[in-house]
């Protein structure tokens, strides 16, 4: 098995050394502009070591008016080859679930908290492998800055990573899932956090981990009315 550049053996491995492993993606944000400024400086991004090995940055996609943000942890293998968020079996599937809640119909914003693709390499195979918390935090301003320019009044957190993004690294989405919550700078908007797709896809009773997944996105189309948000401590 061969690690990719910037894993957790090598950020071990350079603080050891005494080399700076601070990732931050700030300096590679556009000074001004819209979602199209930010589409275009992200192919630039060396905020982290991941750019090396992937082959692309991936964006969000979606209308900029869309007023649900499904919020998802990293491109998947096939995303970073098409350049393209949820595009392989873990985008299929959340699409269909979507498909069967009051979202359905609706304009969406598909968007990924750390945009390249962490991976191991097994053969010809690339595995994927979870970003670490520093990885995390380095994108972080990247997806503070889109949020802010797409205001939604849907916020969907879609597995850990997403859900430490956005509600602090304390965050722990099997004890949050399903149920409205507050996040925080959006205080108009209806947050709620889920599993990641690709959980339900590795779960061994399939079919309650997707019934699951609908029941929560469920929870996110229902009116504000009808749900009182909960508040996550952010630390």
């Amino acid at each position: 098995m061969t690690t990719t550049p910037g894993s957790d053996a090598d950020e071990a491995e350079a603080a050891g050394a005494g080399l700076d492993t601070g990732y931050d993606a700030t300096p590679y944000l556009p000074p001004r502009g819209g979602l199209p400024a930010h589409r275009k400086t992200v192919t630039d991004c060396r905020g982290c070591p991941l750019f090396g090995p992937a082959t692309r940055a991936v964006f969000g996609d979606g209308p900029a008016t869309a007023r649900i943000v499904l919020v998802g942890e990293q491109p998947e293998d096939q995303g970073d080859r098409q350049v393209a968020p949820f595009v392989g079996p873990a985008g299929r599937l959340l699409r269909k679930a979507v498909e069967e809640t009051g979202l359905a119909g609706e304009p969406v914003y598909l968007i990924n908290a750390v945009k390249h693709f962490r991976f191991v390499e097994r053969g010809k195979r690339r595995i994927h492998e979870a970003p670490s918390l520093r990885k995390e935090t380095a994108c972080q301003p990247r997806l503070a800055a889109e949020m802010r320019l797409l205001r939604p009044e849907v916020v969907v957190a879609l597995g850990a990573t997403a859900g430490r993004a956005l509600f602090g690294t304390s965050f722990r989405v099997t004890k949050e899932r399903g149920r409205p919550l507050h996040l925080p700078g959006y205080e108009k908007a209806r947050a709620v956090a889920t599993l990641h797709p690709s959980s339900v896809l590795r779960s061994d009773d399939r079919r309650s981990a997707y019934a699951g997944l609908v029941a929560d996105l469920r929870v996110a189309a229902d009116p504000p009315a009808r749900t009182g948000a909960a508040r996550v401590s952010p630390t």
